[in-house]
């Protein structure tokens, strides 16, 4: 049965040990490693003539867990000081968009945290007269980014994390019962060429509809950040990068085949629905659709245990450790996916020979994983 990724697609809901909102530290270290960015586009927007009375934002790829909450806070503390510098009493309306299966139900329970964030914040900066935060008004949006989710020229700001990688679906000549990419589960050593193009071609022809579908809802002067996984370089292949930790989620499949616990028909039929271009890569679709400026576009690197902070390159301390991790937020991102195709009773096996296979990758040294940043500001015609 062919995947649909907007019924199948969604990060491990609750907040239970395996769950996105307790393994999802990377995004969150992009998050705040790319405030400054957040707060220029903000400011960006709050001075011009569309930001009058109200500042609508949106959170596209919102998923759940804390890090949600990370970008309403800042927007509201920026907006706040702004509002007291300038005099001004401007509004904030939050639209948390995701796919309909998201666990929408854990943002909301947590809502109340939002207070906390702001204050902890507040306390921990400067001892100067706490601004009075503005109004702000919060609501939940079902639906998929790469279809028209806002009324024309109503939104002030996009953000979006770690989402812009997946695709709309699976290219349609490998969901369609012909399984050009055998023993693959995505871009792999085996992967024939004519498989990549058809999954760079699908990435190229989604970030283009996203952008023009933002471009229409945006207002004049809208700002735009996006964070998502990439690659360093042009070859599809880079040794460490975000590729191979999907070769070795592969061969934890195909051990499992050898075991006889997954049927060879089932790896060789699934192929994630995920793609990391290279900068350049985002620049030229940006580029050429002539819809936005681009006002920053850079590579971040993270190491691939979540838990790892030491941004040298570095013998990993201990790499069994370090799998386990890796395993865990590998395992929040795909186990609805993979559980929809291989099943449930898979799922602990399968992520404990996968802690295995990355520790013994991690033996050889740190592998990090690039993504690609970049602010937009709408083109003015």
């Amino acid at each position: 049965m062919a995947m649909r990724v907007e019924k199948d697609l969604r990060m491990a809901s609750g907040d239970g040990e395996n769950s996105y909102a307790t393994n999802s530290r990377t995004p969150e270290k992009a998050i705040l490693e790319n405030m400054p960015l957040l707060q220029k586009a903000i400011q960006g927007v709050y001075t011009s003539p569309s930001c009058e009375r109200v500042m609508v934002v949106a959170d596209l790829g919102c998923s759940s867990g804390p890090n949600t909450l990370l970008v309403v806070a800042e927007v509201i503390r920026t907006i706040s000081s702004q509002n007291m510098a300038d005099g001004r009493a401007v509004e904030l309306q939050f639209f948390l968009n995701d796919l309909p299966s998201n666990d929408f139900n854990l943002i909301f329970q947590s809502l109340d945290q939002l207070q906390h964030l702001i204050a902890g914040k507040e306390e921990a900066g400067s001892k100067e007269t706490a601004a009075t935060p503005p109004p702000c008004y919060v609501a939940g949006l079902p639906g998929s980014f790469y279809k028209r989710l806002f009324p024309i020229e109503s939104v002030h700001l996009f953000h979006s994390s770690y989402c812009l990688h997946w695709l709309a679906q699976v290219p349609y000549e490998l969901s369609a019962g012909n399984y050009q990419n055998e023993g693959n589960i995505h871009i792999g050593k085996t992967t024939p060429q004519t498989v990549i193009k058809l999954f760079t071609e699908q990435f190229q022809n989604d970030f283009e509809l996203f952008l023009t579908l933002r471009s229409e809802e945006l207002v004049s002067g809208g700002r735009m950040l996006l964070t998502f996984l990439g690659r360093k370089g042009e070859p599809m292949l880079m040794h460490g990068e975000i590729g191979t930790m999907w070769e070795l989620l592969t061969e934890s499949l195909q051990s499992l085949i050898l075991k006889g616990r997954v049927e060879k028909e089932k790896l060789d039929s699934f192929n994630l629905p995920l793609y990391a271009p290279s900068a350049d890569e985002v620049k030229a679709v940006i580029n050429r659709t002539k819809l936005f400026d681009i006002e920053h576009i850079g590579m971040v690197e993270y190491n691939w245990d979540p838990q790892d902070d030491n941004l040298d390159d570095h013998m990993v301390p201990d790499p069994a450790s370090s799998g386990i991790n890796v395993a865990k937020s590998i395992r929040a991102v795909l186990e609805p996916l993979i559980a929809g195709h291989f099943g449930d009773d898979i799922i602990d096996e399968l992520f404990d020979v996968y802690a295995s296979i990355v520790a013994k990758h991690l033996q050889e040294g740190n592998a990090k994983c690039p993504s690609v940043v970049v602010s937009l500001k709408k083109a003015m015609h």
